[in-house]
């Protein structure tokens, strides 16, 4: 029996000359990825503020220092706001993950009907996602002003629903204010990517469905979620990512940093960004970075496990 090792060797002496073809890329793609990452790395172990930030990379070394003013050290400066910076983080990451892909299921088992006017529907759909996200943040934080602002506007003068206009930017509120348009921003991409999905799905499952006198709900369960499995794990794990390191929404709803979010707004990009370029704490704040990374990879690589799980135990 040959070794994985062998049969890997093998297979790259057989295709070498498609390998000759992606090595630029893949050399390009490695310089683009891995050396910011490792200089991220090495300046969380340097003490790197606004009186060595000359020195930069010659910055003096640090050890885990960084690290102990980020998860220990009570009088750090990074330190305060971070537990509430990660508890927001995981809400919204939840929240905004499972309301885009609600929303762009519902939306997308619509679309796959057909009806006059279809294409049409389909593009104006689109349209949240169209928009830049520095642009959503912009527009939602003059949505959600408390004078002037068209929610408390819609909701208290228009509709007379609320009885005085409460405060969307400050409080509470303010996780609602930046979920929501992050909602708005991204269902359109799951919405797409899941029509694709439907569209993939034999109709001969369904009229057996039909025949056998199946519910909408029990055709769904049983066809439609199997079918879309595949899809439904590309779309969670792209937003966890992608919602966890989310940051041009809230930054500029708050005015692109000059602002801070406050307790119930701040993000851990936004945690980040602020003790980094405006305390100019870049020791600490690269070593945040790091410790975020190192969580990201360890849940990735639990999703990844999950779905193969998953996978076998259905086949």
């Amino acid at each position: 029996m040959k070794s994985p090792n062998h049969n890997l060797w093998s297979r790259i002496k057989r295709y070498s000359f498609a390998y000759y073809f992606i090595l630029p890329t893949l050399l390009a793609m490695l310089f683009l990825h891995l050396s910011p990452i490792v200089q991220g790395i090495y300046m969380s172990f340097l003490k790197l503020n606004q009186f060595t930030l000359q020195q930069y990379l010659l910055a003096p070394f640090a050890g885990f220092d960084n690290f102990y003013k980020v998860l220990i050290d009570p009088n750090s400066p990074i330190r305060i706001g971070l537990f509430e910076s990660v508890r927001n983080t995981v809400i919204y990451t939840v929240v905004v993950t499972l309301g885009t892909l609600v929303i762009g299921m519902i939306v997308a088992l619509m679309l796959n009907r057909k009806f006059f006017g279809r294409p049409i529907v389909r593009t104006l759909f689109l349209f949240p996602w169209i928009v830049p996200t520095y642009v959503t943040g912009l527009l939602w934080g003059i949505i959600w002003l408390k004078e002037g602002g068209l929610v408390n506007v819609m909701l208290a003068d228009w509709l007379k629903i609320i009885p005085f206009k409460p405060s969307w930017l400050s409080g509470p509120n303010t996780l609602w204010a930046i979920m929501i348009p992050s909602i708005w921003r991204f269902w359109p991409l799951s919405m797409l990517m899941l029509l694709a999905g439907l569209q993939t799905i034999p109709d001969e499952l369904y009229e057996a469905a039909d025949i056998d006198g199946a519910s909408p709900w029990r055709k769904f369960w049983m066809i439609t979620w199997p079918m879309l499995r595949p899809v439904w794990f590309i779309l969670i794990l792209f937003g966890l990512i992608y919602n966890t390191y989310s940051f041009n929404i809230v930054i500029m709803m708050f005015g692109f940093g000059a602002g801070y979010p406050g307790e119930w707004g701040d993000l851990m990009m936004t945690n980040i960004f602020r003790n980094s370029f405006q305390l100019w704490n870049f020791g600490t704040g690269a070593a945040t970075s790091v410790l975020l990374l190192v969580v990201m990879i360890v849940i990735v690589n639990i999703w990844f496990k999950y779905f193969r799980e998953t996978e076998e135990a259905t086949r």
